[in-house]
């Protein structure tokens, strides 16, 4: 069975804004080698939206990118891709697949059809799943700024506190911190 694993920007005060941080080419070689180290992304509709319109044009080379932002679209376009919703089913970027059913049962079976583990990448996603205790590992990249304005991690709250493991913490040279943790409790 594979680890879920939450990752994310965020800023010191907790944003999670997809227009905040920064997104230089480090940023985006760091998560495209997140990305290349697991099976499959699990987003919800809202996140998937975002990016359906904007990365499958970077692979194919129809936008102009960096190398950095171009390699992160082709790991992209070649990745399974896991979509939760209620209000869309048909979901036509390249390998990608609507999952249907009781969120519990459907992430646990992604899981275990995925040694090689799950990136779940959907703020409002990941505290559901958070909720039901299938979050193994979490995976921050810290932005050095404060944005003052929201939406923010784990907004939607949680039942109660989750105790970490620090695993590993590396800066990077643009001032952003790679956290890595791990379930405790």
């Amino acid at each position: 069975m594979g680890l879920l694993t939450f990752s994310i920007n965020v800023t010191l005060d907790g944003c999670v804004d997809h227009r905040e941080g920064i997104a230089d080419d480090e940023t985006h070689t760091h998560f495209t080698r997140l990305l290349d180290q697991s099976g499959a992304m699990l987003w919800g509709r809202t996140t998937y939206e975002m990016m359906e319109d904007y990365w499958p044009l970077v692979a194919r080379g129809e936008v102009d990118a960096p190398p950095a932002l171009r390699e992160w679209a082709l790991s992209l376009e070649t990745k399974p891709k896991y979509v939760v919703s209620a209000t869309r089913s048909v979901f036509p970027w390249t390998n990608s697949h609507h999952l249907v059913g009781e969120l519990r049962t459907v992430v646990k079976e992604l899981k275990d059809k995925t040694p090689d583990g799950v990136l779940v990448g959907s703020g409002k996603l990941a505290t559901e799943l958070d909720r039901l205790d299938l979050i193994d590992e979490y995976k921050f990249l810290v932005h050095p700024m404060i944005t003052g304005h929201g939406p923010t991690l784990y907004q939607g709250g949680l039942p109660g506190t989750r105790r970490l493991e620090l695993i590993s913490a590396d800066p990077l040279s643009n001032g952003a911190v790679a956290m890595h943790y791990r379930r405790a409790d």
